[in-house]
């Protein structure tokens, strides 16, 4: 990152944290993140931007799904989850969690589903699938796809055998033979799937179905509520770390190595990611009709059926995003 543009983040969120007047030394701010997962404020990460910015020691957790981040929240071992599927929150707030969605990370398309080669399986007879063994990150925003691809085909997941396994697991069972799909997210584990298997959807066919993602920053009511300045001060540093992205070489790097990532899938990776600046996602996704709550009610349908969307409405607070 630029020194200036460090400077100006340093600026604003430390002004902004003084003027609060809570951020006490010896303070730390925990954060669940995932590996394999390339955004821009990682270089924030890295360069310890967060840290002096906000006047606390910030400590980043790393995750395999968005339902152990919400177990952490719950459990008081993080404060903050960045690029939280939507599907563990929507889960989360349905099981009576006290969560609230205060941003939006990453917008991207949705997860892949990777049939075993060989078996002779792609969206022109995915019935096939049927009687088959499929790994599936259970509650996450991979388990959303894949019961969209599947209604989309129409397939009756009821005669599949879903098991419920982490993406280097279902990577790694897809290999071995011992799944039929597996429904991946992450750059590393999809690599590795797709070395092995192909998607069940093309690209175009996702979109001609209108099945896409995106991931939110989730905090728990009580820290969003103690804390706002920490929670206000972490999206503008955020932010002015997706506006500080070029996708140099440089960059890349950085991002690359804190991922956990090489260079190359990284850049694969990012191409598809869209990160919405602070005031696009508080004027198109926050709000009783924002694209959160609608995508959240259908969520909602698709994991319980029933979407329940007025309270879920309630649970995207816009007002840290001002």
């Amino acid at each position: 990152m630029k020194t200036g543009m460090k400077a100006t983040i340093l600026a604003t969120a430390s002004a902004m944290v003084m003027a609060a007047g809570t951020a006490q030394a010896g303070e730390a701010l925990n954060v669940g993140f995932f590996l394999e997962w390339a955004t821009p404020n990682q270089i924030a990460k890295v360069n310890k931007t967060f840290d002096e910015a906000l006047g606390v020691d910030v400590h980043w957790v790393d995750f395999a799904t968005g339902v152990a981040m919400t177990e952490a929240m719950l459990s008081g071992d993080i404060d903050i989850s960045y690029s939280q599927g939507l599907a563990p929150f929507v889960t989360a707030i349905q099981q009576g969690a006290p969560l609230k969605a205060v941003g939006i990370a990453v917008t991207y398309e949705a997860n892949d589903c990777f049939v075993k080669n060989g078996l002779g399986i792609d969206s022109s007879n995915a019935t096939e699938l049927e009687g088959k063994t499929v790994a599936v990150p259970l509650n996450t925003m991979a388990d959303y796809s894949f019961r969209k691809f599947m209604d989309y085909l129409k397939v009756d997941t009821s005669t599949m055998k879903i098991v419920d396994q982490a993406p280097a697991d279902g990577a790694k069972s897809l290999a071995d033979g011992a799944v039929d799909m597996a429904c991946i997210f992450g750059g590393a584990s999809s690599k590795a799937a797709g070395e092995v298997g192909t998607p069940i959807m093309s690209t175009q066919q996702k979109l001609d179905a209108n099945i896409t993602s995106f991931d939110v920053v989730s905090t728990t009511e009580k820290f969003a509520a103690e804390h706002p300045e920490l929670v206000k001060g972490f999206l503008d540093v955020t932010e002015e770390a997706n506006r500080a992205w070029t996708g140099s070489d440089e960059q890349i790097a950085i991002v690359a190595k804190d991922a956990g990532m090489d260079v190359e899938t990284t850049k694969n990776q990012m191409a598809g990611f869209v990160f919405p600046t602070m005031k696009e996602q508080h004027d198109k996704y926050f709000g009783p009709n924002g694209i959160a709550a609608t995508a959240a009610a259908s969520l909602g349908l698709v994991f319980s059926g029933d979407s329940n969307g007025a309270k879920i409405a309630k649970t995207f607070d816009g007002s840290f995003l001002q």
